[in-house]
């Protein structure tokens, strides 16, 4: 018997297959093979058509049952991971009203300011941990005051997850960390934020029925089946945005543990049961997956988005191969890299740095000493520079820092970029070969919050690796401190 899971990202969706009982990845396949576009309509915009993600989704779930020569019949289970934040509207039959507005448009961010501005800091933050900023409350708001026709129209506003569920069963509901990421829960109250919708104009009315995690949300319908090619009956088990179900498939459950993604840009997410933060803008704070009345569980979601792009382009403007020579030969160079010094914040502006962009720069450059080498050397150090640094304030903002877990990505594949977060920050990073879609997976498998099991399946097929702290931490620490220098010059002089 198997479990099915479905990450619904913005470039592709992908399906995993995981063994019922070793909990091990069967096989995991992407749709489409290229990547899924965006509808950009003005600048700063970014749509999709929630039925592109439907059908991707069936026919993936045709094809890796085909592939792998099973039944429909031996798969047990549904678990649903997807692009937070977005917003999708249905009419009293289901169907989706106009293109979904998705996680990276902008078009709502002056209307979670003011939200922001005239609710105030301490409303917001004691109640919602967040600004509103451009969170699918805000998006909502927009559509009332720029669609009003379509507004009329809306029987439920949901997020993107809850749509392929909605196709799934036929049944409209959503989960707490679901409402907390369009930042449509209240903390305080232990409910749905009607204060906020009243302040914007929401009717209550439209907002979904709350189920659990880890509990049967709806099952497969005839409509779901036939488009599918799941069985009638097949349960959906589980359901949350992608941060948060990045930290589940790495076991990152409790207060301490962090998740954390060294992609083209970097998220480091750390779990608290602190209801509590100062950072409005920096931190964005959502229930995790485990959340629930009895036992609060947030996480803590940082984003750096100077990271592996840095390196990249390094690779695309040096003549690099590619990113394992690259690694061996800054290996060669000493910790510091002869002081030359790289801020990786090229990216645009930077949210952990109160949103300046500060941009890249290559600090105490020589020509006679430093090479291809050093420079190389210098970015991984620079990008690992900045995550300790997102991690000292999320430290600040109350959160206990223990154990990191990550997946098995170019950064976190190099010594150097590993050693030195594990060893300023004096913590074991463990890293796993696993995927969104493959954890999505194995959360389907999860009794009510009996996660041993879960841990098990990580621990016997994914764990790849770990990094222990450095005995010797002088030398980090130097160079760490030098570059906060570099940093905090060019804060200063930044607008």
């Amino acid at each position: 018997m198997y479990t099915i899971g479905y990450d619904i990202g913005s470039s592709s969706v992908k399906i995993a297959l995981v063994d019922q009982k070793s909990g091990k990845k069967i096989d995991v396949i992407q749709e489409p093979k290229d990547e899924m576009g965006m509808i950009s309509i003005k600048p700063s915009w970014a749509e999709q058509d929630p039925d592109m993600w439907w059908k991707l989704v069936c026919v993936g779930t045709k094809n890796i049952i085909k592939k792998n020569n099973i039944s429909s019949k031996e798969i047990i289970g549904i678990g649903i991971s997807y692009q937070m934040h977005g917003l999708v509207l249905v009419d009293s039959e289901g169907k989706s009203l106009r293109n979904s507005i998705i996680w990276c448009d902008s078009r709502a961010v002056p209307i979670g300011q003011k939200a922001f501005e005239e609710l105030g800091e301490d409303r917001c933050m004691s109640h919602l941990l967040n600004s509103p900023a451009n969170f699918t409350a805000s998006k909502l708001k927009w559509v009332i005051d720029n669609e009003p026709e379509i507004y009329e129209k809306i029987q439920n506003y949901m997020l993107p997850g809850d749509y392929i569920a909605l196709k799934f069963s036929g049944e409209i509901n959503s989960t707490i960390n679901g409402l907390s990421e369009g930042i449509l829960w209240d903390y305080k109250n232990l409910s749905p934020a009607d204060w906020l919708m009243d302040y914007y104009g929401i009717d209550k009315s439209l907002t979904p029925n709350i189920c659990e995690n880890f509990k049967i949300q709806g099952k497969v319908c005839k409509k779901g089946s036939l488009e599918s090619g799941l069985e009638i009956g097949t349960p959906i088990r589980y359901r949350a945005g992608d941060q948060p179900n990045n930290a589940l498939s790495l076991n990152v459950f409790r207060p301490g543990e962090i998740a954390a993604t060294g992609g083209t840009s970097g998220v480091v997410y750390a779990l608290t049961s602190d209801n509590k933060s100062s950072e409005p803008q920096r931190i964005n704070h959502f229930a995790h997956v485990n959340y629930s009345y009895e036992n609060q569980i947030l996480g803590k979601l940082l984003c750096i988005n100077g990271a592996g792009i840095l390196f990249r382009w390094l690779r695309n403007n040096t003549g690099a191969n590619d990113y394992g020579t690259m690694n061996e030969l800054a290996e060669k160079i000493a910790i510091g890299s002869n002081t030359l010094c790289v801020l990786p914040f090229g990216n645009g502006a930077e949210r952990m740095l109160d949103n300046k962009n500060v941009g890249s720069k290559i600090v105490n450059l020589d020509f006679n000493i430093h090479n291809d080498a050093a420079i190389y050397r210098a970015a991984l150090e620079g990008i690992a520079f900045a995550f300790v640094y997102g991690i000292n304030i999320l430290e600040k903002d109350g959160c206990e820092v223990g154990v990191i877990r990550a997946g098995n990505d170019n950064l976190f594949r190099s010594k150097i970029f590993s050693n030195t977060i594990s060893t300023l920050i004096n913590q074991k990073i463990e890293i796993y070969d696993t995927t969104g879609a493959v954890g999505a997976a194995r959360a389907a498998l999860i009794n009510g919050n009996d996660f041993g099991a879960f841990k098990d399946f990580l621990s016997k097929n994914d764990l790849v690796g770990n990094f222990e702290p450095k005995t010797d931490k002088t030398d980090y620490i130097e160079a760490f401190n030098n570059w906060k220098i570099e940093l905090e010059k060019n804060l200063t002089q930044t607008v």
